[in-house]
């Protein structure tokens, strides 16, 4: 397996733990500030799991057709992972506003993700 694929194959792992600790700890720990922003919270857990999801994918793939594009694709989506979701739980958990303006960001992460594993695919398949 290349780099690359168990890279972000271990990432998409930790991203999926990352987010049942911290489900876990909303559930059982939830505070008045956790409360008041959980729309915040549940919008930062449901991108974080199901881009961790993505991530393991696009790991899977690039085991068996190495590509920058993948590559960039995982990356993007890791980055945007941390600037999305992870202000989000700043701002849900800890109160934390000041790097709000990070999120949209993170949002233009996700679709720069999404377009770069699309050419990847295609230009895979023209590959094949």
């Amino acid at each position: 397996m290349n780099a690359t694929a168990k890279t972000f194959l271990v990432i998409a792992a930790f991203l999926a733990l990352s987010s049942i600790i911290l489900g876990t700890i909303a559930a059982h720990a939830p505070s008045e500030q956790l409360i008041a922003a959980k729309q915040w919270f549940d919008t930062a857990m449901q991108y974080h799991q199901f881009h961790a999801l993505a991530l393991l994918a696009i790991g899977l793939i690039a085991a068996h057709w190495p590509s920058r594009w993948f590559a960039l694709a995982g990356t993007l989506l890791i980055v945007a992972t941390v600037l999305f979701s992870g202000t989000l739980y700043l701002r849900s958990m800890a109160g934390i506003q000041a790097v709000h303006w990070l999120t949209p960001y993170g949002g233009w992460c996700y679709l720069a993700g999404w377009i770069a594993l699309i050419i990847g695919i295609v230009t895979s398949s023209r590959r094949a």
